[in-house]
């Protein structure tokens, strides 16, 4: 759970920043949005192939340069 030490002299603005950086370094985000709506195993795996098939793909184009 991220949390805020918020002295006297930081701003409300400043604040939220570091709030918003500890939610994107934690995670939460991305967390939030993979629950918005189910996802059934197949499509999960397939998600998963074609992803580690670009994975592949951008680093054997990489070892070619």
């Amino acid at each position: 759970m991220p949390s805020v030490n918020v002295r006297d002299m930081d701003s409300f603005e400043a604040a939220l920043k570091l709030f918003k950086k500890q939610c994107e370094r934690e995670g939460i985000l991305s967390e939030i949005k993979k629950r918005e709506h189910y996802e059934k195993p197949s499509v999960k795996r397939k998600k998963k192939v074609l992803a580690a098939k670009k994975k592949l793909a951008k680093k054997l184009k990489m070892l070619a340069k």
